[in-house]
């Protein structure tokens, strides 16, 4: 198993921090804990909404419990800023809970990276709206959201 996760810092071209966000982005709406842990060090710490998580296994047992909670999960990221190690993401996700009410969970993140491209903070900050399934706007199949479905931005988000 490598210990690098390309593209590595220092993020100098916008084409790198976009590969970075979309790499995250495909590996979140795979919806598999252990896949998405290894773009994290064995130390990362992260700040979810109101939880403070520390180290790989954490975060594996985090997903697992949020992906128990959050079904049809489908994700979008995009790039908001980047230097250097650093970059920071809005995002939108939709999901659906045991009892078929529909949400879109809004967010930023602040990530920083390792030599090795691994993320060793995450700080999310996520917000949820009620929305009914008609208003659900991301349909793709499960897995890799297909490359010409509209980003945030083209979908006013």
């Amino acid at each position: 198993m490598s210990n690098t996760r390309p593209p590595l810092p220092p993020f100098t071209h916008a084409d790198q921090a976009i590969q970075k966000v979309r790499l995250a982005e495909d590996a979140w709406n795979s919806r598999e804990p252990e896949r998405v842990s290894l773009a994290y060090s064995e130390e990362s710490q992260w700040r979810n909404r109101d939880r403070f998580i520390n180290g790989r296994s954490d975060i594996v047992t985090f997903l697992a419990e949020k992906w128990q909670r959050e079904h049809e999960y489908r994700l979008i990221k995009e790039l908001w800023s980047f230097h250097l190690n650093r970059i920071a993401v809005r995002f939108a996700y939709e999901w659906h809970d045991e009892g078929d009410n529909w949400f879109r969970s809004y967010g930023n993140e602040n990530w920083e990276f390792d030599e090795n491209g691994l993320m060793t903070r995450r700080f999310a900050s996520i917000n949820d709206l009620a929305i009914s399934e008609s208003q659900r706007l991301f349909h793709w199949p499960q897995g890799r959201r297909p490359d010409d479905h509209p980003s945030l931005s083209a979908l006013g988000l």
